[in-house]
């Protein structure tokens, strides 16, 4: 991805291609991070501690980005003009991070997805009150129309365990907080955030290591190699998925790629089923459309909105 490329579609190319290049490295950049949830789940099965897991996930993250993106960007790339709003960012998707691994310890993949995709809508409720963005009457139906697709999705006698629930929505609660600082941090480069992101995880987890190794270490010698690829692979599909994403908003506007953020919900399916042979009943699917079909609709209200007044589309969350 040559940095003076810019995502804009060379001189000659189609008018779509752009655009269109930006949607299939956001759908690939989904199949990448639901690998990840799906690797997370099965080390975790296989003994492997949330701590240990989520210590390789960021460690081995760290390594590859700054790998791939140092040698283009230079050591300026570090520099960050919010640091403060950045090891907050940063620790509200550590946190995010632990809450969902639990989850997926409880609950399948798609259900714990699904319950995620919640913290957009969160984020433009309280957009009034954290972001001083105009209270409107419509990211407050949206964000109630999915909390129902929610309930419908976590409903007593659906078959999900009440802890993995509770740290589902435990999730999408830090992830509304990861957007919001996301948003605070918009002027500074997004290889920046995305450095920073790893380095407040590892930094983190490394203090903890002569506390939390020790115990590890009988499981860790007992995985096979399968499980080991698989451990190291979270921190490879956590990077590469989250490099996917920033290369596909600097080819496509956010409003473009926002209704495709919903797709992850197949992949995150079809990947439990691949892996687990899980597959979400019908009432469940229910509530996952009710919560994708809030989100889009949203969407278009706020494309709409931003092209009325002239504006330039919000940048993504995701980022």
């Amino acid at each position: 991805m040559p940095p003076a490329d810019n995502g804009r579609p060379r001189p000659g190319a189609s008018a779509a291609r752009g655009p269109m290049t930006g949607v299939l490295l956001l759908v690939l950049s989904m199949w990448t991070l639901s690998c990840l949830d799906a690797s997370g789940k099965w080390v975790m099965n296989a003994g492997v501690p949330l701590l240990v897991l989520s210590w390789f996930r960021y460690a081995v993250h760290l390594v590859l980005v700054l790998a791939l993106v140092l040698p283009a960007r230079g050591l300026r790339v570090l520099r960050s003009n919010k640091p403060r709003e950045q090891l907050i960012r940063g620790g509200s998707m550590f946190l995010a991070t632990l809450m969902f691994f639990t989850t997926l310890s409880y609950i399948p993949q798609a259900e714990a997805t699904a319950i995620n995709f919640l913290a957009p809508l969160l984020v433009l409720s309280l957009a009034p009150w954290v972001l001083n963005e105009p209270a409107r009457l419509s990211r407050f139906v949206a964000a109630g129309v999915a909390f129902v697709g929610v309930i419908i999705v976590i409903r007593p006698g659906g078959g999900l365990h009440p802890m993995g629930t509770v740290f589902g929505l435990l999730t999408a609660c830090c992830f509304t907080a990861q957007f919001i600082a996301t948003r605070r941090v918009a002027g500074d480069d997004p290889f920046t955030s995305l450095i920073w992101s790893g380095a407040v995880g590892t930094v983190c987890l490394t203090l903890t290591l002569p506390f939390i190794l020790p115990p590890a270490l009988p499981v860790l010698q007992a995985l096979s190699p399968l499980d080991w690829v698989l451990l190291i692979s979270t921190g490879v599909t956590g990077g590469l998925g989250h490099l996917f994403q920033i290369a596909a908003y600097r080819r496509a506007p956010a409003s473009t790629l926002a209704p495709f953020i919903y797709l992850q919900i197949i992949s995150a399916t079809s990947v439990g089923w691949l892996v687990w042979g899980h597959f979400p009943d019908p009432l469940t699917w229910l509530g996952i459309a009710i919560i994708c079909a809030s989100g889009m609709a949203i969407g278009l209200v706020e494309w709409r909105r931003s092209r009325a007044q002239g504006a330039a589309p919000a940048p993504a969350a995701s980022r």
